[in-house]
């Protein structure tokens, strides 16, 4: 009775561990620049799951080979899948940024080139914002709202709109694999039984996913706040957001390529 107590209090701890893993900055920062997009924290909730989803699945497949089959991972091998990780966020970062800075440029072209009756400005419909010359007097619109790109796309999927939720998913994929080997490694060690541990896998995982549901539904709040009457300060989140992934993408690529040696003789890899 006090293995299965035991095993129990593992498994919870392993679910509040999954949650606090969720927190680590590189994932709270890869999902920033992607929550950025978006207004709503129910939105923002569901990136948080997309993330945790695609995290989990990668946990489960390359931990449950590493406990299962014994996989060993190569040291490069090891090095390039936390590479990855830092090139995503530059990515990120640098897809935020350009569109920060393009908002600005937009918002700059319009109050230079605005005559009060015949103008263009960025206007959004449902997720696409695009700019067009228009009229407000009479209020008449070059285009129907259904119109564009993502409109369709939304009525063609049903409005699910499943191919927004790609990008953290994707994001979560490569999380995933950076971080498996350590955990599967770490849990091996300390429960023994492969099918124990395997389960502990699994609850980790959905402890990711709650948690980081968690951070991206109050990363979102106050950008929720700021489209209500503080665009400037929304522009100003999105741009910070694009600044720190693409700086700390940077710094994890120097450390992994040079100070560890990915690109040299001698790699060294500690599983993190």
């Amino acid at each position: 009775m006090s293995g299965v107590t035991s095993l129990g209090v593992v498994l919870a701890l392993g679910f509040f561990l999954g949650m606090r893993h969720a927190t680590d900055p590189d994932h709270v920062i890869a999902v920033s620049t992607i929550v950025a997009r978006h207004r709503r924290p129910r939105h923002a909730a569901l990136i948080g799951v997309a993330w945790g989803v695609g995290h989990t699945l990668t946990i489960l497949a390359v931990g449950g080979g590493i406990i299962l089959l014994g996989w060993v991972i190569p040291t490069r091998v090891g090095l390039s899948l936390e590479f990855s990780v830092g090139v995503m966020l530059m990515v990120l970062g640098a897809l935020a940024l350009r569109d920060a800075i393009q908002r600005v440029g937009e918002g700059l072209a319009h109050a230079e080139g605005d005559d009060g009756v015949t103008h263009s400005h960025p206007h959004r419909h449902g997720d696409y914002v695009h700019s067009h010359r228009h009229h407000h007097h009479p209020d008449a619109h070059p285009h129907s709202s259904e119109a564009t790109p993502l409109a369709r796309l939304d009525h063609w999927l049903g409005g699910m709109k499943p191919y927004q939720l790609a990008r953290p998913l994707v994001v979560g994929l490569v999380h995933g694999l950076a971080g498996s080997a350590a955990v599967a490694f770490l849990v091996l060690a300390a429960i023994g039984d492969s099918w124990w541990a395997l389960a502990y896998l699994l609850v980790f995982g959905l402890g990711t996913v709650v948690g980081m549901m968690v951070v991206t539904a109050m990363v979102a709040w106050p950008l929720a706040y700021a489209s209500g009457g503080l665009p400037g300060w929304q522009r100003g989140l999105r741009l910070a957001s694009g600044v720190v992934s693409l700086s700390f993408g940077l710094v994890l690529v120097y450390r992994i390529g040079i100070t560890n040696g990915l690109f040299g003789a001698n790699p060294t890899w500690t599983p993190r």
